[in-house]
């Protein structure tokens, strides 16, 4: 296999998906950080659909959307460890609960941590606060969603351990918590203890940063 490169953008869940399941397998890569406002015409030129991070190129070829290119990274660099389970059942589990967190999970995040609207505010957190029972009870006496080892699943849902929290602090709504959802705290203690998240998840501190000027910013859109 040849040349690896990755067009990412710091501070992306989505990014830091595809350079965790690069590093699990040890495949060294070059990445490309990107401006998601100036967006660089290879970028767009590597995807032209969607237009959007991350973009994996290998050998000239290029791979979009995080879970496929997860897929695609497992698929390719066959060695342990393995991201997918390799029971076609189990694997079907895990695009299933990967999909509940793209296709559910994830978009209840904006309405219910940058809304202003009050009562628009408090239906869209008790609808995640429901999202994230389901998850509560699916890790609910498991070290991991696959088992003992880190898998798709969990590196897919960081974005409960690491995003939810950032914004949480940076808003002053508070959802996640160890009282109500103590079986993903005990799955994010594990998690946040494995090395290639460490390696991998951006600071915090710096995250909230770039969150409160990008709500900043984006309330200031809306009541302009």
């Amino acid at each position: 296999m040849g040349e690896v490169k990755v067009y990412r953008a710091w501070g992306s869940p989505f990014s830091m998906r595809v350079e965790v399941a690069l590093k699990m397998k040890g495949v060294k890569y070059e990445y490309v950080e990107e401006d998601l406002l100036n967006k660089s015409d290879e970028l767009l030129q590597y995807n032209p659909i969607h237009k959007k991070i991350p973009v994996m190129v290998v050998d000239g070829k290029p791979i979009a959307e995080s879970l496929v290119i997860m897929e695609y990274i497992d698929e390719t660099w066959k060695g342990d460890p393995h991201i997918l389970p390799s029971h076609p059942y189990d694997r079907a589990r895990a695009r299933f609960w990967s999909k509940f967190v793209d296709d559910k999970l994830l978009p209840q995040l904006k309405p219910a941590f940058m809304s202003n609207d009050g009562e628009q505010s408090t239906k869209a957190i008790k609808e995640l606060d429901d999202l994230l029972t389901i998850l509560e009870n699916e890790i609910k006496g498991k070290k991991f969603f696959g088992g003992n080892n880190i898998g798709f699943v969990d590196i897919v849902a960081s974005v409960v351990v690491i995003w939810i929290p950032c914004w949480q602090a940076v808003t002053g709504k508070e959802v996640l918590t160890r009282e109500k959802f103590p079986s993903i705290y005990s799955w994010a203690d594990e998690l946040l203890e494995c090395s290639v998240i460490k390696q991998n998840m951006p600071d915090q501190e710096k995250l909230q940063a770039f969150y409160r000027d990008h709500f900043a910013l984006m309330n200031a859109k809306t009541t302009d």
